[in-house]
């Protein structure tokens, strides 16, 4: 597998799913997610020219992190993050995509003194097999997170059903960037809320056009 010639082929289709959406391809972030991959693979990626990474997985973030110093790489953890681990990572990840419960968010805001950069996770199609926030519940949880002077909500995430069902997948990403637009007229300072990240390997395309931001694209660039 040639992770450059997987990274051309990915960017072709984000220059097609933003021409199908009259969008700039400039709006896009590719998340490389490099969860389950070697370090000589991740080490591919950025020298292919992926300067987004993602884990999901404490101790694989941490090995490569302390790999990779000194590389121009922005590190997010997209995975679960159980507040007693929230030490371990604060320091060194610039971007929380899973951020769904007060109690997270008490000790990330205790453990900086720094604005987190943080997604707030939501379960727009409710599967209890998936973690997040249900869409009723965004705008009590961001009122809740005023409190917390160093949590910075840039925007939502969600994961989509498995399904190559299209109808369903649209349908789960429209709802999330309904929920962004609501947040936003609150003008919240502490929850800008400007990014989607939705879209994975089988879904980016359709992700793209209904206005995620940011993608996080793992066995199609990685394997």
């Amino acid at each position: 597998m040639q992770v450059a010639t997987n990274l051309k082929e990915i960017n072709r289709r984000i220059e097609d799913a933003c021409k199908n959406s009259n969008r700039s391809v400039k709006d896009i972030t590719l998340i490389g997610v490099t969860k389950y991959v070697t370090i000589e693979r991740t080490e591919e990626a950025i020298k292919a020219g992926v300067c987004d990474l993602g884990e999901n997985r404490l101790e694989g973030f941490r090995e490569k992190y302390d790999y990779f110093q000194g590389t121009d790489v922005k590190w997010h953890f997209i995975g679960t993050l159980q507040s007693r681990k929230v030490k371990d990572v604060i320091h060194q990840v610039d971007v929380i995509h899973s951020l769904d419960r007060i109690s997270l968010a008490k000790e990330i805001n205790k453990r900086t003194e720094k604005k987190i950069d943080c997604f707030i996770q939501v379960n727009v199609s409710k599967e209890q097999s998936k973690h997040g926030i249900l869409p009723e519940e965004v705008l009590p949880f961001i009122e809740k997170l005023r409190e917390y002077e160093n949590i910075r909500v840039i925007g939502l995430m969600t994961m989509a059903p498995h399904t190559e069902d299209e109808t369903v997948l649209r349908q789960v990403f429209k709802r999330l960037a309904s929920l962004k637009a609501e947040v936003q007229e609150k003008h919240y300072k502490s929850a800008p809320c400007a990014y989607l990240s939705m879209g994975m390997s089988n879904d980016y395309e359709v992700a793209i056009e209904e206005g995620a931001t940011h993608i996080r694209i793992g066995t199609k660039l990685v394997g």
